[in-house]
């Protein structure tokens, strides 16, 4: 049984859908002004482990992530660059989806812009109206957080004799702690701003509005799990709840599953202190998107997580060794026959990798699972142990891990250009007729291209650096 630790009640509970076997699953997307940074995708991957687990254990799914597109930063980024903010955030959607697939995140089953649900967002705003919850001011509409009894149940902050009843607002998208305040649903149009013309007036959307528009459209009024760093916990998702629970009376989410802050060499990322990572960042320094998702998926997502460019270095080395094991155990010869020894190994691997899993997610406990049953089956391999019938099963054991995991890399060998791969056919024709000097002269100069030749009892494999 999968048990998650949920925000809302502040403890770990075992995960039970509302409909059976159907999960509802809502994460927050980006906000699009900017590169999304590698604390961005720790969300994001940690969202796509989760989808895939559920997956994994048999659930149908329907994962829905919102496409932030309206919103402060985002005007003042547009009217900055002179931009139409519709083009503005068009371009930095598709730079955002080139890093997700490229991390090999699998795509939710809907992704909503805000800007294509601003009359789903009125009619909440129109609801909460009628429900008493709202007053005007100035042509814009607030949220009067006096009126909703349940607020602070999630971020757990006691605001107690400091919630103001209409007098004290916010009328920015964000704000700190400190600031418990009525926010802002609808915003007056202002010159220099997109606005819409509806029933409530010109304007546009506060933040909060969208996600509970969006998540409800498409999920229904309550659901199963929603998702996001723990930044959002306060005053983003307590929003949520007031708006949506506000206009419904129903419970908005039965599961809040949040991931910690991600730091980068022991502090928070700032492009002042020049520790600040974007994906193609770290990829232009030679990196590979494996590794990123490998950093990133390291540590369990109740826990901060430190990044540094010596862990991601580690983690190009462990990706480079476990994809070198699949393409090592799917090209080996393996003797007719079965050892019995390797059922066992194999049923023992996964029962202690789901078991893992099961706990919240606790990835450092799987992923010790699948790196001792690497170096088991090396170890079968090497000796000989390993049977035909087991490399089969191992493989199909392989597949399973990566199929939540994804960081083994593809199971067949890729394809070397023609230059390449002519000089690894001299190379091999100078092996054959005993001319190790230009064998060896061969071997250094593919060494130099960054491909590395392996002499192996099964042939000669190469892989790069």
């Amino acid at each position: 049984m999968l048990n998650l630790y949920n925000t809302l009640t502040a403890q770990v509970e075992e995960f039970h859908p509302l409909d059976n076997k159907h999960v509802r699953m809502y994460v927050c997307g980006p906000t699009v002004y900017d590169y999304a940074h590698i604390g961005n995708f720790r969300t994001f991957v940690f969202a796509d482990l989760l989808r895939r687990y559920l997956k994994f254990k048999g659930y149908e799914l329907t994962h829905v992530m919102n496409i932030t597109d309206i919103e402060d930063k985002i005007i003042k980024r547009a009217n900055e660059d002179g931009a139409d903010f519709r083009e503005f955030t068009t371009k930095y959607i598709n730079l955002f989806f080139e890093d997700w697939d490229a991390l090999g995140l699998e795509r939710p089953e809907q992704i909503i812009r805000a800007t294509d649900c601003i009359d789903d967002m009125v009619a909440i705003i129109k609801r909460l109206e009628a429900n008493g919850l709202t007053y005007n001011s100035d042509g814009s509409t607030y949220y009067r957080i006096a009126g909703f009894n349940g607020y602070g149940k999630l971020s757990k902050i006691n605001f107690e004799g400091n919630i103001a009843g209409g007098s004290d607002r916010v009328d920015a998208d964000e704000y700190e702690k400190e600031n418990v305040r009525d926010f802002v649903l609808w915003k007056a149009a202002k010159p220099g701003e997109p606005s819409w013309e509806t029933e409530i007036g010109a304007g546009r959307p506060g933040w909060h509005i969208e996600c509970s528009a969006m998540s409800m459209k498409a999920l229904g009024e309550t659901f199963d799990i929603h998702a996001g760093g723990i930044d959002l916990v306060f005053p983003h998702h307590e929003n949520e709840i007031a708006q949506s629970e506000g206009a419904t009376g129903k419970p908005f989410v039965k599961y809040w599953v949040h991931s910690e802050f991600l730091l980068a060499e022991g502090e928070k990322m700032s492009k002042s202190k020049g520790n600040y990572y974007t994906v193609r960042g770290l990829v232009d320094q030679g990196f590979s998107h494996r590794a990123i998702r490998y950093m990133l998926l390291s540590a369990q997502h109740l826990k901060q997580f430190n990044f540094t460019m010596e862990g991601l270095r580690g983690a190009e080395s462990t990706v480079a060794r476990l994809k070198d094991f699949r393409l090592r155990l799917g090209e080996a010869k393996c003797n007719p026959g079965s050892n019995p020894a390797m059922p066992v190994l194999s049923k023992r691997a996964q029962q202690r990798f789901e078991a893992a899993l099961d706990d919240d997610l606790n990835v450092a406990e799987a992923l010790a699972a699948i790196h001792d049953f690497v170096r088991e089956v090396n170890i079968a391999l090497a000796d000989g142990t390993l049977k035909a019938d087991n490399q089969t099963e191992m493989l199909k054991v392989v597949a399973k891990f990566d199929s939540v995991f994804n960081i083994f890399g593809e199971a067949k060998q890729e394809m070397l250009d023609d230059e390449i791969q002519a000089l690894v056919d001299e190379r091999q024709a100078a092996r054959k007729a005993k001319n190790f000097a230009r064998s060896d002269e061969i071997r250094n100069l593919l060494a130099e291209k960054g491909i590395v030749l392996e002499d192996t009892k099964d042939g000669m494999r190469w892989k790069r650096k």
